[in-house]
């Protein structure tokens, strides 16, 4: 009996490079206490938003996701809280939940790229001067809040 001749077909599907490892699974951390934000030193026009990083939030995974919440507040005492995560090797962002009234609330929504000079300045701000340096995820909420208490106001 002949084993049958030939060769084995020819995978056509392109292979991934550099593929993303899976997302972690996602833990909401507890609601930002005023006494826990460390200001994020984005310079801006009078009037605008101030933005402030839980620092108890911080979160670096082995996905290479730094996850935090977010605090925008206005002159005002408007604010708005947001848990997000930052891609680094990719450069993208996903808001996980929003704050309503000291409580999570799922935000629907997948990855989107941090675009350069776009409208939310401060997205690239901490992508590229606070947590993810060349691409490169900080190893520690210690290393993300010295880099936001040590770095001066960008103007981005």
């Amino acid at each position: 009996m002949l084993a049958g001749c030939g060769t084995a077909p020819q995978n056509t599907e392109p292979e991934a490079v550099d593929a993303l490892p899976a997302e972690e699974a996602l833990v909401l951390p507890a609601y930002p206490d005023e006494a826990d934000l460390v200001a994020l030193p984005l310079a801006g026009a009078p009037g605008e938003f101030r933005f402030f990083v839980d620092g108890r939030s911080i979160s670096a995974g082995q996905d290479g996701v730094v996850r935090y919440t977010l605090v925008a507040r206005s002159a005002a005492g408007v604010h708005n809280v947001s848990y997000e995560g930052m891609r680094c090797a990719s450069g993208e962002l996903r808001i996980y939940a929003l704050g309503r009234g000291r409580e999570w609330v799922s935000a629907q929504g997948g990855w989107r790229a941090i675009r350069p000079g776009g409208a939310q300045r401060w997205h690239e701000a901490l992508y590229r001067e606070y947590f993810c340096r060349m691409k490169q995820p900080v190893r520690s909420s210690r290393e993300a809040i010295d880099a936001l208490r040590r770095k001066p106001a960008t103007d981005y």
